[in-house]
């Protein structure tokens, strides 16, 4: 089963608009008419009467997967009258890392060799009731945008690899599926188009938190999904990322699946799909912006040092010395 967007004219989903919240900003109640601008004294004296702020947070009720992100959403509105600098949803995750190993942790396989069988994912808990989250400093929150700001979204699709870099360094590696090798017409296209995952740079366009996945060959929206071992279940509530390649909106979008059995393959309409837990990774180190790299190298360097020669799935070096 393929994983599509309801706007797309291509392989996938085609999103509704999700941006970042602004920058929170306040300000100190102004300062009485009858005391001078530059008395220090009563900087201090207006200083002692606002409360510090604080550096934890408490959850005041359960929060599941279904209500997660209008949940964060309201916290990072909440934060903006009290904190004068950035604390994206993003910012907030990063610094209390134990919400994506929580998301990550709820994928289906993962559950499922617990012998335990979701078939609502979207039922799951994500915050409890008196957690304590953490508002992390100035001097942290810059951190964490900055190290997001150095991060780039690295597809080579002939080893069917994602890798999510942070200069040289791989932050995160995992196998995911990538386009068929031929032209075929789609629904939802209206006409015959190449369904191989297409090559070039570009960047994260838009995200899509609530998708639709709906077949591109026959424009039907799917209700729920048979998983790898015949379970029927609800669709996970996972965002989907559009990436620009090469100035183009081609419909290559990043991606869950629900079938861990077409990973390794090229078998979708274009987009480049991962198990769930990656999905989650990727989200959260690929904002609105972050550099994208679809590429085709059929030479690389596996991890003991050895030459990676790879199949030309595409057949695009078939023709060349």
């Amino acid at each position: 089963m393929q994983k599509v967007s309801k706007w797309f004219t291509f392989a996938c989903l085609l999103f509704s608009s999700c941006t970042e919240q602004d920058s929170p900003s306040v300000a100190g109640e102004p300062l009485p008419e009858s005391v001078p601008r530059d008395s220090a004294s009563a900087q201090d004296m207006i200083t002692e009467e606002l409360p510090p702020p604080k550096t934890y947070y408490q959850v005041a009720r359960d929060v599941h997967t279904r209500d997660y992100f209008s949940y964060m959403d309201s916290l990072a509105q909440e934060l903006d009258s009290t904190y004068d600098y950035e604390l994206s949803e993003y910012i907030l995750v990063h610094a209390n890392r134990r919400i994506l190993d929580t998301l990550m942790a709820q994928d289906y396989y993962y559950r499922k060799a617990q012998g335990i069988v979701v078939e609502d994912p979207n039922a799951l808990l994500v915050l409890q009731r008196g957690d304590s989250l953490e508002i992390p400093s100035r001097a942290l929150s810059d951190s964490i945008q900055n190290m997001l700001n150095r991060i780039y979204i690295d597809v080579n699709i002939p080893e069917y690899t994602l890798r999510i870099m942070q200069g040289d360094s791989i932050l995160h590696r995992c196998l995911v599926r990538i386009g068929k090798n031929k032209r075929a017409y789609l629904a939802m296209a209206g006409r015959e188009i190449d369904l191989r995952t297409p090559i070039g740079e570009g960047e994260i366009i838009r995200v899509e938190k609530d998708p639709w996945y709906i077949n591109p060959v026959d424009n039907k929206r799917y209700k729920k999904t048979q998983r790898d071992d015949g379970q029927y279940t609800q669709l996970p509530r996972i965002p989907f990322l559009e990436p620009m390649i090469a100035g183009l909106r081609q419909g290559a979008l990043l991606h869950p699946t629900t079938n861990l059995s077409t990973l390794g393959k090229a078998i979708s309409n274009g987009c480049v799909g991962m198990r769930e837990s990656d999905a989650w990774m990727l989200y959260y180190h690929a904002p609105l912006g972050t550099k994208v790299v679809f590429r085709y190298d059929l030479e690389g360097i596996r991890e003991n040092g050895d030459t990676l020669r790879l199949k030309d799935v595409y057949q695009l070096k078939r023709n060349k010395p």
